[in-house]
């Protein structure tokens, strides 16, 4: 009887013509030992899928010590993008990505990374993403395919997909909120000098005839609005804020975040409630009322649109142990 494979054995997937960016992404999140989080982190191991030097793109060459058979004691498996659209993966890749979907492991992807699992027919019947300029070429080639052209991320259980490069960011710090809940999460984010997590239904940044860039001077006005979730947030009262008039503020603020203020700051207080679940003992009315959702009844309806699991799942997986008193 084969061991169950642990989620947190990653495999970084390396190919000749290697994307530079979005194996960077792969190693940052999970490749790098992270001490100060007291938790047993990710085992990352870097898998060539075809022999010869990898030469990643900017003329970078890397050493790859790990083959294809490292694939088998991986229970999660990334794909930091593939050099072509255009170009089917080598066949024996192709069937290790097959084998180890039916052994259980979860096989995330990044931006293009998804015409692999789609060459390899992991995809069909399910919900996925890519990078905006590739999405109608992966819907046409693959019409088994049900393509999300307009998110960040989408999680479909064992197989995950992001859009462009930096979404890949996104998916990945998904996958550790997943693992390890909100707090640790947050703490990787706050390493990477990022904001809390974007939602994976969040649009794609996509081209658009503007008179100017879009507007980037929205940040102290999201810091402030962080502040104040467990207080009644309105356009009106935003917009004063940015010295806007209500409907240029909701166009700068899509701009700005690829969502709208309503949609930007229920996920912002979904996150704040993750955190709360895990390191206090408050009822579930006591955390709604905390993080400006009201009631528990809106609580769990956003938690579980936002997340899948109930807060009270959610509390029972992720909640710290509580200190032992001696006396």
């Amino acid at each position: 009887m084969s061991r169950p494979l642990d989620p947190k054995r990653v495999a970084l997937v390396a190919y000749d013509g290697l994307a530079t960016f979005e194996f960077g992404i792969a190693v940052e999140v999970f490749g790098l030992r992270r001490p100060e989080l007291r938790v047993p982190w990710y085992r990352c191991q870097v898998c060539a899928i075809e022999p010869g030097p990898i030469r990643a793109r900017g003329g970078i060459v890397i050493e790859v010590r790990a083959g294809l058979p490292a694939l088998r004691r991986a229970g999660t498996i990334v794909i930091p993008g593939w050099r072509s659209v255009d170009e089917r993966p080598p066949e024996p890749f192709l069937d290790a990505l097959v084998a180890a979907h039916a052994r259980g492991a979860r096989i995330l992807t990044i931006c293009s990374g998804v015409f692999a699992l789609a060459a390899a027919g992991l995809a069909a019947g399910r919900r996925v993403t890519t990078h905006w300029m590739h999405a109608a070429a992966l819907a046409t080639r693959y019409p088994a395919l049900t393509v999300e052209p307009d998110v960040l991320f989408v999680d479909d259980g064992q197989i995950l997909t992001s859009a462009g490069s930096a979404a890949g960011i996104d998916l990945c710090l998904h996958l550790v909120r997943t693992d390890y809940g909100a707090d640790i999460a947050s703490q990787v984010a706050r390493r990477l000098v990022m904001a809390p997590q974007r939602d994976g239904g969040q649009a794609q940044y996509v081209p658009a005839v503007v008179a100017r860039p879009p507007d980037s001077s929205l940040a102290p006005l999201l810091e402030w609005m962080q502040r104040r979730l467990a207080q009644p947030l309105r356009v009106a009262q935003m917009a004063r804020r940015a010295a806007m008039s209500p409907r240029t503020f909701a166009r700068r603020f899509r701009e700005a975040t690829g969502t709208t203020p309503h949609k930007w700051i229920v996920h912002q207080r979904v996150i704040a409630a993750q955190q709360r679940l895990e390191v206090s003992r408050e009822s579930i009315d006591r955390v709604a009322e905390a993080v400006g959702l009201q009631t528990a009844a809106t609580l769990r309806h956003h938690f579980s649109r936002v997340l899948h699991i109930s807060p009270t799942a959610y509390r029972r997986r992720f909640a710290r142990p509580r200190p032992v008193r001696r006396r």
